[in-house]
């Protein structure tokens, strides 16, 4: 779960990239983007995606995205011979109009096994700025994250004044409390799994809630995971407090994500 793939293929505008197409995107942090794990040409959530990136592109460049567009450059850059992959989709507007560039790498696959995919989170102090809008230069995530792996840690887990929790550098974190699941109500970004989710897991009999969650409250809950487009993945330990790998709960809830139909793009 700690290496990058190489770029498979890239696209602007359903265009190869060339280095004078590339200079914008390699120059310029203003943007957004959208992540997806694709399978057999299939997505989980498409239409969640591509309300992300139109109301995102709204708040940042002032005008939508068209949806089919999007699904059409997609498709464009897979061509016929790519059916799995790890998909981004980014958006910049280098003349005012919106500019797509669209990333293929190899498929991101988590450990069939939940002990063998477990996380280890170290706090840190850091909030993403505007943080419901994916958007480009996390640098401070990726900074974070190297450092915590540095001291044997999976991932940074964001925290705000009075070391209240918002997320993950790269996930949403969610926490059960023995009888339903509670995301953190700080400032985060709603990932695509996050709301698949949200929309599923009460039908269940897990009901689900956004609260306060602070690291003193972090013994009080019963197990923890975390959530994106790779898949749901529980917490061992955040700093020290160590959770039980509860199996009963991460086979509900990876199930049902499990469950979730595939839309075609």
């Amino acid at each position: 779960m700690t290496t990058t793939p190489q770029v498979r293929r890239i696209e602007i505008d359903g265009r190869p990239a060339t280095a004078e197409t590339l200079l914008h995107p390699a120059t310029v942090n203003t943007g957004h983007f959208t992540a997806m794990q694709i399978r057999g040409g299939k997505v989980r959530g498409i239409g969640l995606h591509l309300a992300r990136l139109d109301a995102a592109n709204r708040e940042l460049f002032g005008q939508g995205i068209d949806g089919d567009h999007v699904r059409g450059l997609i498709r464009h850059v897979l061509r016929d011979d790519i059916t799995d992959a790890s998909v981004r989709v980014h958006v910049h507007a280098p003349e005012g109009a919106p500019s797509l560039m669209i990333t293929v790498r190899p498929p991101t696959e988590l450990p069939a096994a939940m002990t063998d995919r477990a996380q280890a989170l170290r706090s840190v102090p850091y909030q993403r700025p505007f943080a419901h809008i994916k958007h480009l230069g996390g640098f401070a995530q990726a900074r974070h994250t190297e450092l915590v792996r540095r001291a044997g840690f999976d991932e940074a887990l964001l925290t705000g004044p009075g070391g209240e929790v918002s997320e993950g550098a790269v996930t949403n974190i969610a926490f059960f409390d023995g009888t339903g699941i509670v995301w953190p109500s700080a400032p985060h970004l709603s990932g695509i799994t996050m709301q698949l989710l949200e929309a599923a897991l009460p039908a269940s009999g897990l009901p689900t809630r956004h609260a306060p969650v602070t690291l003193a409250d972090l013994p009080s809950y019963a197990a923890a995971f975390v959530t994106n487009s790779w898949g749901v993945s529980p917490v061992r330990r955040i700093d020290d407090t160590a959770y039980d790998i509860d199996g009963a709960l991460m086979e509900k809830v990876a199930g049902i994500y499990a469950g979730v139909p595939w839309d075609t793009i």
